[in-house]
């Protein structure tokens, strides 16, 4: 097997978005529709919905019972979402090893995507167990050192933290081929990223902060540009710079709070970066199982006709 470049990684997401401008465009135009929808639920959602949301989001411990009624009133909001995000990054698969077939923009919903969701719940159970384990491993081995050395028991339980958050990271990333493998494949894999990913952990740590480093200046970026660009518009025509946050965060739960050109705007802006973003995170992956694979490269070295 060879190895592969994490700088290349981190930036494939960039490269094919800029050479596949009609599936980027389609992908803005999904983000785009996905906040209209996610508005009108938010508008027309039923209060004891709302409720369950807001008591996940709330800064309080809940009982099991709790959570478990809680996560049954949104399950149809949490299945949503998670179907967006499978597609999404399918489409990104897609364009990536089967470049072929670039009908809708590389999306679709069907065994690829369902496979995608079903890993992404199997990995949300692993997450959450091996958060578990390690915080209470943590917690087990500071008590006993504390025994031991009261005075340094701080240190110890900071020295706890950083470790049990490197152990989540390590394994996270280690496993973190597996819907690359499962997508590519057309076979659900659970663990066989791990083999996959021996011996090359910094390098797909690197492509991955490096991926997320780059989207976040470009985030900041646009948000900066265009806040200017607004607050010019609003003083010029006769606003106010405060009314800005209106733009940036309006009110939420109304329907009229959005109709207005500048939210819109700051919607399509906002489109296009989460477009960009899915893109820039799913490729390293991709990337990464190219080369460890050891199959030849499958990506389109140049942007590829729209079928009709």
């Amino acid at each position: 097997m060879s190895g592969f470049s994490a700088s290349e990684a981190a930036l494939e997401g960039f490269r094919i978005s800029r050479e596949n401008p009609r599936a980027f465009g389609a992908w803005v135009g999904v983000s785009f529709g996905v906040s209209v929808l996610s508005i009108v639920i938010d508008a027309f959602m039923p209060a004891s919905v709302k409720h369950g949301l807001d008591t996940i989001s709330a800064d309080q411990t809940l009982t099991l019972g709790q959570l478990v009624d809680t996560l049954v009133l949104i399950a149809p909001i949490l299945v949503l979402g998670l179907a967006v995000l499978s597609v999404m990054a399918a489409a990104i698969y897609r364009l990536i090893f089967r470049h072929d077939d670039p009908r809708f923009g590389y999306l679709r919903l069907g065994s690829d995507e369902l496979r995608l969701m079903g890993l992404t719940l199997i990995y949300i159970g692993i997450t959450i167990g091996l958060v578990f384990a390690v915080s209470m491993a943590s917690a087990i081995i500071v008590a006993l050192a504390a025994m031991v050395a009261p005075m340094a028991q701080a240190f110890l339980s900071m020295a706890a933290v950083v470790f049990s958050l490197g152990v989540v990271i390590y394994v996270l990333v280690r496993l973190s081929l597996a819907p690359v493998i499962t997508f590519a494949e057309r076979r659900l894999s659970i663990f066989e990223s791990w083999n996959m990913t021996r011996g090359y952990f910094w390098q797909l740590l690197g492509a991955y902060g490096l991926a997320f480093a780059c989207i976040f200046v470009i985030y900041f970026l646009v948000l900066v540009v265009f806040s200017g660009i607004a607050g010019v518009i609003m003083l010029l025509s006769g606003g106010q710079l405060s009314d800005l946050n209106g733009i940036l965060k309006p009110e939420v739960g109304s329907l009229r709070s959005y109709l207005s050109f500048g939210i819109i705007a700051y919607m399509l802006v906002n489109s296009v970066v989460s477009a960009l973003y899915n893109a820039v995170i799913a490729a390293p992956g991709a990337v990464a199982y190219q080369k460890l694979h050891g199959a030849p490269p499958s990506r389109p070295l140049t942007a590829q006709p729209e079928a009709s």
